[in-house]
């Protein structure tokens, strides 16, 4: 398995949980089950099934701050899915255009800037520095 199929795995896993307590999670579901149906029909219902366990003990994770298990639910659907991958190499090219189906796109009131800080301190110099809002108090 090469590093590209790593990748790819780790990033559907991660998005799939992600997207499990949000709005987008029927089509996030329906998307993993139709993948599975295309390409391993045997495991799809199974799949669809996993998948709304997961849902719960991700919620439920979420209500008590458990945040040990949204990372356990993670590797594991990151696992599934390099496991896919590695039988049928043929579901990385439907993987992503499911992914970028269900990637947010930003909109365009929203804008990303890239903002680098350096900063040199000597002596009893102090330095604050923040890419957006700081607030500092000092007594």
């Amino acid at each position: 398995m090469g590093p590209e199929i790593a990748e790819l795995a780790r990033t559907a896993g991660t998005t799939m949980v992600t997207l499990m307590a949000g709005q987008a999670w029927e089509s996030a579901r329906e998307g993993v089950v139709s993948l599975w149906q295309r390409f391993q029909p045997d495991r799809a219902e199974a799949v669809g099934g996993e998948l709304e366990a997961t849902r719960e003990d991700l919620l439920l994770a979420r209500q008590t701050g458990d945040a040990d298990t949204e990372s356990e639910l993670t590797a594991e659907w990151q696992a599934r899915v390099r496991r896919l991958l590695v039988a049928r190499p043929e579901v990385a090219d439907e993987l992503r255009r499911i992914l970028a189906e269900l990637a947010p796109q930003p909109s365009e009131a929203q804008s990303v800037t890239e903002v680098r800080l350096r900063a040199e301190v000597s002596g009893s110099g102090r330095v604050y520095q923040a890419g957006r809002d700081q607030h500092i108090t000092e007594r």
